[in-house]
């Protein structure tokens, strides 16, 4: 399979909401600039347009070739193969761009590592990453699906994938120290990841919408040599995040006024759970009393059959009695006994 050329006719940068336009932001002009993995050089254009001289790597022969123009200096190598910096001995930059590149690499953080030895005094790295947790793939992944593509969240040539967490611990990894934390943003149902929210549980749309970062789907981070002292700037999207209002918000509107009615009341709250507790102790003891009486049905069967058994028992033992030659015997002797007994009876009365 051939790997994929990323192109773009040219950096619009009146459209603020696109990495590219950002990084041209954050370079600056008249600088010195390495664009790592420069594909068909739209970026370098821009920058040149700028006054900065480019120098560019690419891994794509055929991407390369287009970008050569534009660049001062050309490098073809693959990053997972070469360091980069002895690719580039003996040289520095103002500005090291990765746009969409670092998540492409198996160890992006020794190819930013290397890089940061290539920066002129008072340099800055700029890295533009994808963001997983965006809230298209968190819907997507709640219907349990994962489908990689030719480009975008889900480039099927990714191997690596970054969280806001993540990118500044990579950076701070190599050295360096967040300056400015910028994101594109785009509406996790506006976006080329597949979701089908009609089939999600209602108003779990419009949760995962307000989640944090659910709405950056770049996050573009401008960095310099320094020592950290663990503070991260505030994230600033490229553009406002526009308030929502469709059917997905008007559930979860809905489902906040069903809620309203207990909203700060812990006594309604405390009161329906020690009501439910009761229920539940009722039911176990009403559970106990039901078997304590199945145990004691089960113990008069039990005595019952028993005096069944005994009386069996007597006479079974009777009538083997009653069948002797002893008993019969004793039967004769006894009769005029009986006899003379009831004679006796008759006579005093």
């Amino acid at each position: 399979m051939s790997v994929p050329i990323y192109d773009i006719p040219a950096v619009d940068a009146t459209v603020r909401n696109s990495s590219q336009t950002l990084e041209l932001e954050l370079v600056g002009s008249n600088k010195s600039v390495l664009d790592v993995g420069c594909a068909t050089g739209y970026l370098a254009r821009a920058l040149v347009e700028r006054g900065c001289v480019v120098t560019g790597v690419e891994y794509d022969p055929e991407a390369a070739a287009r970008a050569r123009p534009s660049l001062a200096e050309l490098v073809i190598a693959d990053l997972d193969d070469v360091d980069l910096a002895q690719q580039l001995a003996g040289k520095t930059f103002d500005s090291i761009v990765f746009g969409d590149v670092l998540e492409h690499l198996a160890d992006p953080d020794s190819v930013l590592r290397s890089a940061t030895k290539l920066l002129a005094t008072g340099g800055s790295v700029i890295i533009s990453v994808p963001n997983v947790t965006h809230g298209s793939l968190r819907l997507a992944l709640l219907q349990g699906r994962w489908v990689y593509r030719d480009s975008g969240l889900l480039d099927r040539t990714h191997v690596r994938f970054f969280t806001r967490e993540s990118t500044i611990a990579m950076v701070r990894s190599a050295g360096l120290v967040v300056t400015h934390l910028w994101a594109t943003v785009l509406d996790p149902l506006g976006c080329e990841v597949e979701v089908d929210a009609d089939q999600l549980p209602w108003a779990v749309v419009d949760w995962v919408r307000r989640q944090p970062d659910a709405y950056v789907y770049q996050f573009v981070v401008r960095a310099e040599l320094g020592s950290d002292d663990g503070t991260t700037p505030e994230l600033v999207p490229a553009v406002d995040i526009p308030e929502l209002d469709d059917v997905h918000t008007e559930r979860g509107r809905i489902e906040a006024r069903l809620h309203r009615a207990t909203d700060g009341r812990a006594d309604v709250v405390s009161e329906v759970l020690e009501t439910r507790h009761h229920i539940l102790t009722l039911r176990d003891h009403a559970v106990g009393a039901e078997a304590a009486v199945g145990s004691a049905r089960l113990e008069v069967e039990r005595a019952r059959a028993a005096e069944r058994s005994a009386r069996e028992e007597s006479e079974r033992i009777v009538q083997e009695l009653k069948s002797t030659s002893t008993w019969r015997l004793g039967t004769r002797l006894v009769a005029p006994l009986a006899r003379a007994k009831r004679l006796l009876q008759g006579a005093s009365e």
